[in-house]
């Protein structure tokens, strides 16, 4: 049976102020009248049942997605203690799934992404759960054909094509990158061979805790010794004393690039378009410019103002005369004014803002 796992645990700090870390990106509005963790439970409702989707979210924010998700059982909105990555996230969800479902397919997602359109995305999925089937030993991944040299995504570098199902092609993954310097973007783009990593995962639970097992053991019997408490009565003790020790690090780093070396990693051609809304520069590719070339999602009184992405709360008026090239987000008791090619860096705000005592901004 085909399980969904979307990880809702991300702080979205480059989307500050907006994002906080009482309402983090995944529970926040961007279009439409659905939140982005909705969005996503919205997208495979049809193949993916409440019975068998899980959230794995931050322990402060399980009310909330409670509230929001209402038609999930409430035990599948595990909380995590504290954030460390997706590395334990991934594994503890596998090991917990594994164990309700141990002849199950994990679709393993994010909540904060944009993709369109919704069929297409199921397609592709129903692709990932035969490849899965006819593959049990490998890692699916997918990946996005790229339209720029972006430094701010991982790559994927593919190699022989091994078939397609639901006329979705797959092929061997031969190298995961990480976020390349600008000439290294140019040059995979150029060579035809890379698509952007995308983060969603299909596989096997006993494959990725294999995976695990075999390159982080040490993490690897930390979420199986979590998940073996699941469902009892010493579940919340059990998980708040030990995941807090796990080790710190993404899916990516702890399986994926040496698995991919290995040829135990196949990526499909993704056939939906894909935005992990990572930044306020993103608004630029889900809404329209003015003839000055600004992004406005705010009641804005502008002179000489050219390519700035202006957000704010209406109430509030937000007036530019002579300015080019900024990021101008004003949100509740606070305003963010910042040159848009450091858009990446915004999240060093929100560290500088805890670090000097201010974290009620935060």
């Amino acid at each position: 049976m085909l399980h969904a796992m979307i990880m809702a645990g991300g702080g979205g700090t480059r989307f500050w102020p907006r994002s906080r870390s009482s309402r983090p990106k995944q529970f926040l509005t961007f279009s439409g009248d659905r939140t982005l963790l909705q969005a996503t439970v919205d997208r495979i409702a049809a193949p993916i049942p409440p019975e068998r989707t899980w959230v794995i979210t931050g322990e402060a924010h399980v009310a909330e997605t409670r509230r929001q998700l209402p038609e999930l059982p409430a035990s599948q909105i595990i909380g995590e203690p504290q954030g460390r990555d997706t590395a334990p996230c991934v594994g503890l969800g596998a090991a917990i799934i594994g164990k309700v479902d141990p002849d199950a397919t994990i679709a393993v997602m994010p909540a904060d992404h944009v993709i369109e359109p919704v069929q297409e995305f199921r397609r592709a999925l129903h692709a990932a759960e035969q490849f899965a089937h006819d593959h049990p030993e490998k890692l699916i991944t997918f990946g996005i054909r790229p339209t720029f040299p972006a430094t701010g995504y991982g790559y994927i570098q593919r190699g022989a094509s091994i078939g397609a199902r639901q006329n979705v092609a797959a092929y061997q993954v031969v190298e995961f990158a990480e976020k390349p310097p600008a000439e290294t973007a140019e040059r995979y783009v150029a060579s035809g061979q890379y698509d952007w990593n995308s983060g969603i995962f299909v596989w096997k639970p006993r494959t990725i805790l294999a995976e695990l097992h075999a390159r982080k053991p040490a993490l690897h019997e930390l979420v199986l010794h979590i998940a073996e408490a699941w469902d009892g009565p010493h579940f919340e003790r059990v998980f708040r004393s030990h995941y807090p020790t796990a080790e710190k690090i993404s899916i990516d780093y702890a399986v994926m690039q040496d698995a991919a070396r290995d040829g135990k990693v196949l990526v499909l051609t993704a056939p939906f378009t894909w935005d992990d809304v990572g930044s306020w520069l993103a608004l630029e590719r889900r809404n329209p410019q003015d003839a000055d070339h600004n992004t406005v999602l705010a009641n804005h009184c502008g002179i000489h103002t050219h390519r700035c992405v202006i957000v704010g709360d209406p109430d509030r008026l937000i007036a530019t005369y002579g300015v080019n090239d900024l990021l101008i987000i004003q949100d509740g008791n606070a305003l963010l004014v910042a040159a848009r090619q450091y858009e990446d860096k915004v999240k060093e705000i929100v560290e500088k803002l805890k670090a000097t005592g201010r974290g009620q901004y935060t």
